[in-house]
């Protein structure tokens, strides 16, 4: 065996056994969790569960670090340029998927710059009004639109966003028009509807949740063709509207560099803490359809919700400028 070889050889083995040391040793300081969204926000609730759950499992701080602004980009632009050491994850959401096939100068790359490390679950959307508007349908909401084409105000958390592609995809299949404020956080667009300043808002379940449950905002209908069992009496909007489907989704990833063995031990705990009763009941009442998967799995996921999202963006493109 040629000298070369002997150290190729003696080279694979010191990676190995340093990652393997890695994977031992970690974590041994606290870790950064980004997320490109509002406090109060459901990747912000989700993030702050799993914090905790990860923080009884290690002893070390989970820090939620939220970025919000430009539909996520700046969270991604932020976890991209970071150290790969395992130490700064993110919360990869389908508003920041949609976000990078909208915005035409992303400085990211998802599936270049973005390991996966686990799937959390996904969630639906819910178009709320306020009560004092004269709407108590989906159907009513369509006819009041069509009298009065782009007056009817509503709120996203940013133009290319989950909310905003959301209520895009309602209008363009709904045949109305109606006027996009967009926020940089959904919970400011919330209480803006709830103000009067806005006429409807599509906001994700655990925001939409309490604000149904309190009667501050009126839920017309749920983006998922599934009632939720949290909120029986608002039917899905492909009831109105046939063939309407969408959800948002949570999942973290890491940037890309990351070791692997790194990336596989924050996988396991990752989806471990979301197996947990624990975890289950602390997110009781947000409507999340929780599916934990690993590395394989969420990168399989990736793929898929990429496609489906370049689809759905090339059938309301025009409306998203």
């Amino acid at each position: 065996m040629g000298f070369a070889r002997v150290s190729v050889i003696a080279a694979l083995l010191a990676s190995v056994a340093a990652g393997a040391q890695a994977q031992a040793t970690f974590p041994d300081k606290p870790v950064r969790l980004i997320i490109g969204s509002a406090p109060g926000s459901g990747p912000d609730i989700i993030a702050r569960v799993l914090a905790e759950r990860l923080w009884k499992a290690w002893g070390h701080r989970i820090v939620v670090d939220s970025r919000p602004g430009a539909a996520g980009t700046i969270s991604a632009e932020i976890t991209m340029r970071a150290a790969p050491d395992g130490y700064t994850w993110m919360i990869l959401t389908s508003q920041l998927l949609i976000a990078s096939a909208v915005y035409p100068n992303v400085k990211f790359d998802l599936q270049r710059d973005f390991a996966s490390i686990a799937l959390i679950g996904t969630v639906p959307f819910v178009l709320m009004v306020n009560p004092q508007l004269p709407a108590k349908s989906v159907a009513e909401l369509i006819d009041l639109a069509k009298k009065s084409p782009g007056t009817l105000r509503y709120g996203s958390a940013g133009t290319g966003g989950g909310e905003h592609l959301t209520a895009v995809l309602f209008t363009h299949m709904a045949g109305i028009n109606m006027l996009h404020v967009p926020y940089k956080g959904i919970p400011q667009a919330v209480a803006d509807t709830i103000s009067r300043e806005l006429h409807a808002v599509f906001a994700v379940f655990p925001v939409a949740y309490p604000q149904v449950q309190s009667a501050r905002l009126r839920g017309l209908g749920i983006t998922t063709k599934a009632r939720s069992p949290l909120l029986p009496d608002v039917p899905p909007i492909s009831a109105t509207v046939p063939g309407y489907d969408t959800y948002g989704w949570y999942s973290v990833v890491a940037p890309m560099g990351t070791p692997a063995a790194i990336l596989e031990k924050v996988s396991a705990e990752v989806v471990k803490a979301v197996r947990e009763p624990e975890f289950t009941e602390q997110l009781k009442g947000l409507g999340i359809d929780l599916s934990p998967g690993g590395r394989a799995e969420l990168d399989a996921f990736r793929r898929d919700q990429t496609k489906r999202f370049v689809d759905l963006v090339k059938v309301a493109g025009a409306e998203l400028k």
